[in-house]
């Protein structure tokens, strides 16, 4: 089975978050298929360092090293990356096979734009760290999507956001996520780990976007009934439990939340951490802890 790494050069880059729901998505099924003493094992990301390319290193060698530094870093040492390049039209591809050699291709432009190959490489050793989990999504999109939040999510997806730039003559994206979801990803990441990948990009563009993923993300955690929740936000959710405790019947919120029964009424939401529905009576005042990303959640119900 191959898998590709989205788009490289002279593409159209498409911006905003037109798969923000299949990354959540992804993000729960992280924590549910790993646990939240596994996903901590990943709260120091890849180091620049490890992935960094010397011009006058051997781009063979050089490959070799990054993706064994890629192996590492995911805890897979009975895996090997045999890692070659050639003409394509992805970035890259991996045969999934049974292991624990498997076979990575790259495109040929990465032996000279040597910058961006752990970028090409984080998603493709992904792939094989998701078929060895055996944690997949139905549809070629949405295990793409699942695979690029998961490479940001543990620590080694940074490297696909740095490697986005665009200007008036030439842009680069890697990866299927828009810069801004790769930025919401990573700040998402920040926010539970208390890393911030920041000081790693070299591209204005990434950077950029990161904070916008920020912003976003920040806003994960000021949804009603969150006590963090704005004075809009609580207006909304305050007249939306009136109507339902007077006309006992369900209003659409939009805004995530959701009220069910009558005696007693609850209200359920989403975890802004691992995005798991979470259900607690509604009575005011609480805290409330996630049972799978185990995030204390102060609200108001």
């Amino acid at each position: 089975m191959g898998t590709g790494t989205g788009a490289g050069n002279g593409v159209e880059i498409v911006h905003g978050y037109p798969h923000i729901e299949a990354v959540r998505t992804a993000i729960t099924a992280l924590y549910k298929r790993l646990s939240y003493d596994t996903v901590h094992t990943f709260e120091l990301s890849l180091p620049p360092a490890d992935v960094a390319f010397d011009d006058d290193e051997n781009p063979y060698l050089g490959v070799q090293r990054v993706a064994g530094a890629m192996v590492r870093h995911l805890r897979l040492p009975d895996a090997r990356m045999i890692v070659s390049f050639r003409d394509m039209r992805h970035a890259g591809s991996v045969e999934l096979a049974a292991g624990p050699e498997y076979f990575i291709e790259l495109n040929s432009r990465f032996k000279t734009h040597r910058k961006d190959i752990g970028a090409a490489l984080s998603h493709e050793v992904m792939h094989v760290y998701l078929h060895r989990l055996g944690l997949a999504f139905p549809g070629t999109r949405d295990n793409e999507i699942l695979t690029d939040t998961a490479a940001a999510y543990l620590g080694a997806g940074w490297l696909l956001l740095d490697a986005y730039r665009e200007s008036a003559v030439s842009t680069q994206k890697l990866g299927y996520l828009t810069p801004e979801e790769f930025g919401y990803v990573l700040a998402k990441r920040a926010l539970a780990f208390g890393e911030d990948p920041s000081p790693w990009f070299t591209s204005p563009q990434a950077y950029e976007a990161y904070a916008k993923g920020l912003a976003e993300a920040r806003r994960d955690g000021r949804r009603p009934p969150l006590a963090a929740a704005g004075r809009l936000g609580r207006h909304r959710y305050a007249r939306d439990r009136r109507a339902v405790q007077n006309a006992r019947r369900s209003v659409p919120s939009g805004w995530g939340y959701a009220f069910e029964g009558h005696d007693p009424l609850r209200v359920s939401f989403p975890c802004p951490t691992c995005h798991q529905r979470i259900r607690v009576p509604v009575r005011g005042s609480v805290r409330v802890r996630c049972g799978l990303c185990r995030s204390v959640l102060e609200c108001d119900t």
